[in-house]
């Protein structure tokens, strides 16, 4: 909780419920959301549809900037009918992700953003996301979202309070291997290595089947788990590893285009349809132009981080992903009948047979 004397007084209600006290980091947070938020916590008067969204990218990420793109024009379409708070980093709270989501399961905010992967812990088809080496590219992925596997996981979210969207899917890229003792060049490089996992079985089952020891870490922790030892390494998009400055704690990375990452925009079911139809719509075509361009931004900011941390002194391999998919063929066969027959019919129509 913050000190006393950090609080000042506002007409906007706390994005925890807490009241009319906000503290001055989520002031400034939520300025960055644009001019309706900030006229909103400065006391002007209140919009019909007050809402807020966290995700946990930076502030000066593509994500961010997109999503408060996003929510400026849907305020302005809708005449200030809505407004909306975007909050980076999901506000700094403490217990990030998962805590977050079921924050936005509770209605206690009514946007977010979130990988499969966790989001899988409530609406467990989608660890279909994360299915290792099943995706090829960002571009088969993007595909996959937006076609019949995207529209049966907005279906299954719906069943557990969950609004998911036709064009939803913003990017984070594709996941490869960094960290601070050895490259990964074959799987036997993976055998006991503590590698950082975010909270979700699939990122547990992948790595055990390596041979490697999965660590859970909330995404805001890695850096710290990395400087200290707790990890030998982590696995997460390049442009990700360079917006948190991980090149400082970290000396390889191996490319190993092991997974695709997104962030999927999410929304409380019973305050998405509160909204009238009309606003539903507005709502719906902008997030479609921001997943759009999001995805142009991030592949840029992929490519380009390769660049950049080489420059920092990082040492690169690319990795033959043949042998660690012949790895993983009882990762695939236990999860089959986890994601159901559906799922995994339609992930196969999208990116081919995996190895049973």
């Amino acid at each position: 909780m913050a000190h006393p004397d950090e609080h000042f007084h506002t007409t906007a209600h706390s994005p925890h419920g807490g009241g009319p006290g906000w503290n001055r980091r989520s002031f400034l947070s939520a300025v960055t959301a644009g001019p309706l938020a900030a006229a909103r916590a400065y006391g002007q008067a209140k919009p019909e549809f007050a809402f807020t969204q966290y995700h946990n990218q930076t502030a000066d990420s593509s994500l961010h900037r997109r999503l408060v793109e996003m929510w400026t024009a849907i305020g302005n379409e809708s005449s200030g009918r809505i407004e909306t708070q975007v909050f980076a980093e999901n506000n700094k709270h403490p217990g990030s992700d998962p805590a977050v989501l079921q924050m936005l399961v509770s209605g206690e905010i009514q946007f977010f953003t979130l990988m499969g992967g966790i989001l899988g812990n409530v609406v467990p088809v989608l660890n279909v996301q994360q299915i290792p080496f099943a995706f090829r590219t960002t571009a088969a992925a993007h595909t996959a979202m937006d076609g019949p596997l995207g529209a049966y996981l907005r279906e299954e979210m719906a069943t557990k309070g969950i609004v998911g969207f036709p064009v939803g899917a913003f990017d984070n890229g594709m996941r490869q291997i960094a960290g601070r003792t050895r490259p990964v060049r074959t799987p036997a490089d993976l055998a006991g290595l503590r590698m950082r996992v975010p909270d979700g079985r699939m990122f547990d089952d992948t790595f055990r089947a390596f041979g490697a020891e999965p660590v859970t870490v909330n995404s805001s922790g890695i850096y710290e788990a990395l400087q200290s030892g707790k990890v030998d390494a982590q696995e997460n998009p390049l442009a990700y590893m360079h917006s948190f400055k991980h090149y400082e704690v970290m000396k390889y990375v191996s490319m190993t285009n092991h997974m695709w990452s997104g962030f999927n925009l999410i929304a409380n079911l019973a305050a998405f349809r509160r909204l009238p139809r009309n606003l539903r719509t507005i709502i719906e075509r902008h997030a479609t132009r921001a997943v759009r361009l999001q995805r142009q931004d991030q592949d840029r900011a992929n490519a380009e981080a390769r660049t950049q941390l080489a420059a920092r002194g990082l040492l690169f391999n690319d990795v033959d992903e043949a042998p660690f998919r012949a790895t993983l063929t009882g990762v695939y066969a236990a999860w089959k009948p986890i994601l159901g027959t559906k799922c995994w019919s339609l992930l196969e129509a999208a990116v081919g047979k995996l190895p049973i």
